[in-house]
């Protein structure tokens, strides 16, 4: 119950701020005054939406795009939660607003949760179900492979223990070391766009964001298992 009240309080105070208004839920609605307790108690989209939130105060020339939904060959959608496009690449990520332990690492197909209580969950891999939403992208926007960075983000709830990961591009953290990582990395990466390229590849992707709108949820990918 203290929970639930904790995260209303938030809803109201934070929802009164105009910027977060911008983050669109999975629907295609905006996460404004209304919607906004949805979004922070929907455990999916409240992840995505702190990510959002920490990304947004990097600020220019970032672009981000939250809850794209790309059409597949076989009449589906692959919905990609948050992109954010910069000077340095294109930054693909991958929300996991666990709790409890997490142990995998990038070559398994299945990755295992476990609770307080002894209780195991496997999920698929974070990992290879961002690259599947990375080659998407390569394929749409005809740019290479080597643009992309894949960031797969864990709830500060969320321990991480056995996890590895040899991929330069891949990276697996909890989300209070997000913003830090991706301001090293760039640091460290050189331009691969301008500011005018990065509106470009904006302007190309902005018209998948919330496209799920009326297509029905059952033709919406959620690759629980590949």
């Amino acid at each position: 119950m203290e929970t639930m009240i904790f995260f209303l309080i938030l809803a109201y105070l934070i929802a009164t701020l105009p910027h977060h208004t911008r983050f669109s839920k999975s629907d295609g609605s905006s996460a404004g005054r209304l919607g906004f307790a949805e979004t922070l108690l929907d455990k999916g989209t409240n992840g995505e939406f702190l990510i959002y939130n920490q990304l947004e105060k990097m600020g220019e020339p970032n672009k981000l795009l939250p809850n794209l939904h790309l059409p597949k060959s076989d009449g589906t959608m692959t919905e990609i939660g948050l992109v954010m496009i910069a000077r340095t690449g294109i930054y693909v990520f991958e929300a996991k607003n666990y709790s409890g332990c997490v142990c995998g690492d990038e070559d398994s197909r299945y990755w295992t949760q476990s609770m307080k209580r002894g209780q195991k969950v496997e999920f698929y891999n974070p990992i290879w179900r961002n690259e599947s939403h990375i080659s998407m992208l390569k394929r749409l926007l005809g740019i290479e492979a080597d643009a992309f960075k894949s960031y797969v983000v864990f709830s500060d709830r969320c321990v991480l223990k056995k996890m590895y990961v040899e991929s330069s591009h891949v990276k697996v953290m909890n989300r209070d070391r997000l913003v830090r990582e991706i301001i090293k990395d760039m640091a460290e990466l050189p331009d691969i766009f301008t500011p005018l390229e990065i509106n470009q590849i904006y302007s190309e992707l902005a018209p998948y964001m919330g496209a799920a709108v009326g297509i029905g949820q059952a033709q919406i990918e959620t690759v629980r298992l590949e």
